[in-house]
């Protein structure tokens, strides 16, 4: 009963076009370009203008599960046409702010200190309560923490021994409460502090330590626009694309700041996509870590991201042949190495690799006496003797990534990875003025983007069209 409803994909067809022609279009936007551009009229075939509600309803239900799907057609169409090599992905990222206030900030942190002064409250509690309930022959266990469902059940046998009803007190001024209520209201509000604390720190899950009342996806990270110029912290989301041949093949959406953790996630989706890893995953320094050295040996992939001392490897002379540097000092023939004094150091045992989440360990070494040692200053940072880590896995893999980026080849990647990656997001931010979201949430995040980046793609797939057009003629 009632109006049929508007063909899906003649929306489609007038949201991608408004999406390539604008770069971010508003849904009151594409109703308005509906009712007064030809060019839209003609795309919805002589139907009845949409109204921005319907624009809306189509996008959150028709497209929020689909985009992912459009996104891929639309690029395998673009790819085949254009013979884009996907063997070269470059790879950037960068901080959209979320749409959100600025000082509604939860930190996790803060939770778990303040949850555990509330357990310290509750143990206070207790211990004014068994002086009631001993009269009665019972006492309540203290703990250092406390679950809520046995706090509630603690309360409601608290109730029933000393024999009051909350429910029926008279509470405000001039009216005065009991020993047994007070302190019931005490617990009860002790409760409701650890309900609250317990939903942040569920909500910022193990990968966050902060998120945004007003989009609960969004976390708190530093920013390249500081409106208050104090390094304040904003909510914001990790935008991440992979770039062939100036075309957005892959992007992906992280709730966490560091870059390092969000390149395998986007190498899994490019695989996704086209069935198969990239021979050549070029990056900047915020991705070279030692676990995506090894998902790129283990997939196949050749090593052209940077690490984090890549500048200064390469620049600084003084530091790259530092002789008190652990990774210059030599081997001898005992497999140990030697500190510039001559003294050998010794093996003590394994260490975790600092920021590894996967377990991985490094050799630790000692050096066996560092007493009146002429280079103690320079070498020793501490009263002890000079102890060293070192992971020669990860100092072969970095001579490696050296002489792949340092090469001629290497070098072009490079260039390239700076104009085209970071290229397409300042086309994005600044020429089709996208600065910040628009959705609030993850999966509404995804949505936006997901159409701005085909709207992307399909701008310049028709440029370079049009270009070709023009050389023929």
């Amino acid at each position: 009963m009632g109006r049929a409803r508007y063909d899906g994909m003649k929306l489609l067809k007038v949201i991608l076009f408004a999406f390539m022609e604008n770069g971010y279009a508003s849904t009151r936007q594409i109703e308005k370009l509906c009712k007064n551009d030809i060019r839209y009229m003609w795309l919805l075939g002589g139907d009845k203008a949409p109204s921005h509600m319907t624009i809306d309803n189509f996008m959150n239900y028709g497209l929020t599960a689909s985009i992912e799907e459009i996104f891929n057609e639309i690029n395998s169409y673009i790819f085949e046409e254009e013979k884009v090599d996907t063997n070269h992905v470059y790879i950037d990222g960068t901080k959209i702010e979320a749409n959100a206030n600025k000082y509604s900030w939860v930190w996790k942190k803060s939770c778990l200190k303040n949850r555990q002064k509330t357990f310290t409250k509750v143990t206070v509690i207790i211990s004014e309560m068994n002086k009631t309930l001993l009269t009665h022959g019972m006492k309540i266990e203290t703990r250092d923490e406390y679950a809520i469902e046995y706090l509630e059940e603690i309360a409601g046998e608290y109730v029933a021994v000393v024999g009051i009803e909350p429910s029926k007190v008279i509470r405000g001024r001039g009216h005065h409460k009991s020993c047994e209520i007070r302190l019931y209201d005490r617990l009860c509000e002790c409760i409701n502090k650890l309900k609250r604390y317990s939903k942040h720190i569920q909500i910022c899950g193990d990968e966050r330590n902060s998120y945004s009342k007003t989009d609960t996806d969004a976390t708190f990270m530093r920013m390249n626009k500081d409106y208050m110029k104090n390094d304040q912290l904003l909510p914001g989301y990790n935008v991440q694309i992979g770039v062939c041949d100036e075309y957005v093949a892959v992007f992906d959406v992280k709730r966490f700041a560091s870059d390092m953790d969000c390149f395998q996630p986007l190498m899994e989706r490019f695989y996704r996509a086209y069935s198969k890893y990239p021979e050549y995953p070029v990056a900047d320094a915020g991705y070279g870590s030692f676990n995506n050295y090894l998902f790129c040996e283990e997939h196949g992939m050749k090593k052209y991201m940077k690490f984090t001392m890549y500048e200064k490897e390469t620049k600084d002379k003084n530091f790259r042949e530092d002789p008190y540097r652990a990774v210059n000092f030599p081997i001898n023939e005992n497999g140990c190495p030697v500190c510039p004094n001559g003294k050998e150091l010794h093996y003590a045992g394994t260490v975790p690799v600092r920021g590894n989440k996967y377990g991985r360990t490094q050799e630790q070494y000692q050096c066996e006496d560092c007493t009146d040692c002429p280079h103690r200053a320079k070498c020793c940072k501490g009263d002890g003797n000079r102890t060293v880590n070192l992971n020669e896995e990860l100092t072969s893999i970095h001579k490696e990534v050296l002489e792949n980026l340092n090469c001629i080849h290497g070098a072009l990647l490079r260039m390239n990875r700076s104009i085209q990656a970071e290229g397409a997001f300042g086309s994005i931010k600044w020429n089709r003025a996208y600065s910040r979201a628009r959705r609030r949430g993850l999966k509404g995040l995804i949505l936006e983007l997901g159409l701005i980046f085909c709207g992307f793609n399909l701008h310049k797939y028709h440029l370079n069209k049009l270009k070709r057009e023009k050389t023929v003629a």
